[in-house]
């Protein structure tokens, strides 16, 4: 498990600069309505952008009013996100989280948890249920596939269809509201991302 982190943050440490520069005009607008539309109670709530990147979406997610902490397990990524966007980012592995217990009202996790081996995913996702408050949002969107994983060059990626995420996400004590696949305009086989609206309960 260490090798799968190792290698694939080694791989975002080399191309960290190009990876901002990829994906700094991406929009995940309809990713992030659908973690604040779910949220119950009334505003600004309190988010972790897990698997933060660069600050592309902590800064989307401060610029709409919310007190907003990014992770990432990538030391650049994380400094990027500091200091684009003012915000507390934690440098934690994936593997290796240390997260405030029902502290968070959200948790928007955009193109990350495939990263994390289906062998450890039920541990994450119950460490990030816990980091939830009660009823508090998970949002998370992860690249389809045939239910394989494994390193696609140097990065680790779990590339499953819904039935296997909603076993995962469920069988770690969330419940779902919704879930979607983007872009949301093109045929079903050009639909390559599943998106996952889910509750603590």
């Amino acid at each position: 498990m260490e090798e799968t982190s190792r290698r694939t943050l080694a791989h975002y440490e080399r191309s960290a600069d190009e990876f901002r520069a990829a994906t700094q005009d991406h929009d995940v607008s309809q990713n992030i309505d659908a973690l604040l539309g779910a949220i119950e109670g009334t505003p600004p709530f309190r988010l972790l952008d897990f698997g933060c990147g660069p600050g592309r979406d902590v800064k989307a997610l401060r610029a709409r009013g919310h007190e907003v902490v990014g992770l990432d397990g990538c030391e650049s990524f994380a400094r990027m996100a500091r200091t684009s966007t003012g915000c507390e980012v934690l440098h934690q592995d994936f593997l290796a989280l240390d997260l405030p217990s029902e502290s968070f009202d959200g948790v928007f996790a955009n193109a990350s948890l495939f990263h994390v081996p289906s062998s450890e995913l039920p541990r994450v996702l119950r460490e990030l249920r816990d980091a939830l408050k009660p009823r508090g949002v998970l949002v998370c969107s992860n690249p389809r596939g045939s239910d394989e994983e494994g390193f696609s060059g140097e990065r680790w990626g779990c590339f499953f269809e819904l039935d296997r995420w909603r076993a995962l996400l469920t069988g770690a004590g969330f419940e779902e509201i919704a879930h979607y696949r983007r872009p949301t305009n093109a045929p079903v086989e050009a639909q390559r991302w599943l998106v996952m609206v889910m509750r603590r309960p």
